[in-house]
């Protein structure tokens, strides 16, 4: 499933947009789910970062596109944005939130398809190292590679990463069956850890970034054999 939003102020601008979503949905056998926003308000007004790509019409009456954007990527630096415009030098602009591209109004399908098969190659390759994540203020779609372990303490999940603490809905377990392929190791009952952030063992412990853990009884010979063969 690709997450789609259009935030667009024109219902019939927003609709040929979908319509043509879900032409190409049918073409390529891809799933998309679509979901309008009216302006750039409503997209901002309660951001999670749940959605793969965003088509953004840069003129709207009371939030344009530009600004939506500049919110939505201080939240999201991964989502693909699409900006939508009668004007292409507004669209210049989206470099600086490092827009994929931009569709020139009246958009065509031919245009539509070539951007929506360069955006389901991009959420194939982000599926390989992102997850959802179902959180205390909502689901967010992590980056792995900023998760430097997962903490169960006192019937609390927090999931650590190189910049902020998260904490999640979900037990230790749900996640370790979810990132069995993902280079994370259960090293005791209560801690999950991503191999790439350790960065020594000292005894019956494990150096992952700044904390010290432990590793469980009988888990330290298949810990180091994780390892080992993480970084061959």
């Amino acid at each position: 499933m690709i997450k789609t939003a259009i935030v667009d102020d024109e219902d019939s601008s927003a609709q040929i947009l979908a319509d043509y979503i879900e032409r190409y949905a049918r073409e390529s056998g891809e799933d998309f789910e679509i979901e309008r926003f009216a302006d750039g308000d409503e997209i901002t007004a309660d951001y999670k970062p749940v959605f793969h790509i965003i088509f953004l019409d840069i003129h709207m009456k009371r939030v344009d596109g530009l600004r939506a954007a500049e919110f939505i990527r201080r939240l999201d630096k991964d989502v693909i944005l699409i900006f939508v415009t009668n004007m292409a030098q507004y669209a210049v602009k989206g470099y600086a939130v490092d827009a994929l591209d931009f569709l020139l109004k009246p958009v065509g399908y031919f245009a539509v398809s070539r951007i929506l098969k360069r955006s389901a190659e991009r959420v194939k390759k982000m599926r390989d190292n992102f997850l959802l994540l179902p959180t205390d203020s909502g689901t967010v779609r992590m980056n792995l590679a900023e998760v430097a372990y997962i903490e169960s303490f006192r019937n609390k999940m927090s999931v650590h990463t190189v910049s902020e603490t998260y904490s999640l809905s979900a037990t230790l377990t749900e996640l370790e069956k979810k990132l069995a392929d993902k280079h994370f190791f259960r090293c005791n009952k209560s801690y999950l850890v991503n191999l790439a952030f350790v960065k020594a063992v000292r005894g019956n412990t494990a150096v992952v970034g700044k904390c010290e853990i432990s590793l469980g009884r009988g888990r330290k010979k298949p810990f180091m054999d994780a390892l080992i063969d993480f970084n061959r």
